[in-house]
């Protein structure tokens, strides 16, 4: 045995051992109806209207932001809106699930164990890090919305649960084939620790709790080195 795999299956656990995969993110995050328009025009309708919601609900949020506002910036009518949405809580979910799939494409499709060999590790939890901060940073006020909002609405609620437990099926899956036995005891439960910080970290450094009382790069920094610590050095 040579090459990278043998340097996972020395770093972390036997080779035996196999998680169970993650769920199918591409089935949580995309709406399929998005997928099968028959008429180009038909979708670039969809797709426009898609950008005039988000657009819509980053800056009056959700509850002041009407199905009128989002024909008006999508350059339709109001019936128009309602060929494709039945109302504006499923535009609202459509634009929350491509920010969210954005995320996981950005950050957990890139955390793939042949970059946790060696000192790449080290770089590659810096920059997982760094694009989550940038990310959450990049969309404040949707990021808002999208919380208060699943703490209201069972549909939004349902969407973030979903994520939340594939975005952590993931990094488990990743724990279980880079971290040692001695440092991950419990892969399951690191791997829910390690999101919940970065998540919480994020959020604070975006400003959702107020004004970050701490330098970005700082917060960055440290919390790089938890996360490495916690995964290598027990």
């Amino acid at each position: 045995m040579t090459g990278v795999k043998a340097k996972l299956e020395g770093m972390g656990r036997p080779a035996s051992v196999r998680p169970p995969p993650p769920p199918q993110i591409e089935l949580l995050l995309v709406d399929q109806r998005a997928r099968r328009f028959a008429q180009e025009r038909a979708r670039r309708t969809y797709e426009a209207l898609v950008e005039a919601a988000a657009a819509a609900f980053m800056k009056d949020g959700y509850d002041a932001t009407g199905t009128p506002d989002i024909a008006a910036g999508a350059g339709v009518s109001v019936g128009t809106f309602y060929r494709y949405f039945d109302d504006k809580k499923q535009a609202f979910l459509e634009v929350c699930r491509r920010n969210l799939a954005v995320g996981y494409r950005r950050i957990l499709e890139q955390l793939t164990p042949e970059r946790f060999v060696g000192k790449a590790r080290h770089a590659t939890i810096e920059e997982a890090i760094a694009i989550l901060l940038e990310h959450v940073a990049a969309y404040p006020r949707m990021h808002r919305v999208f919380v208060e909002m699943s703490l209201r609405d069972e549909d939004v609620a349902r969407l973030r649960r979903a994520f939340d437990d594939a975005s952590r099926a993931r990094l488990t899956a990743l724990c279980e084939r880079i971290a040692t036995r001695a440092a991950v005891p419990d892969p399951e439960a690191t791997a829910w620790v390690i999101y919940t910080a970065a998540v919480e970290c994020a959020s604070a450094v975006a400003g959702l709790h107020g004004p970050p009382t701490i330098e970005v790069g700082r917060a960055r920094a440290a919390l790089s080195r938890v996360i490495e610590r916690a995964l290598f050095d027990g």
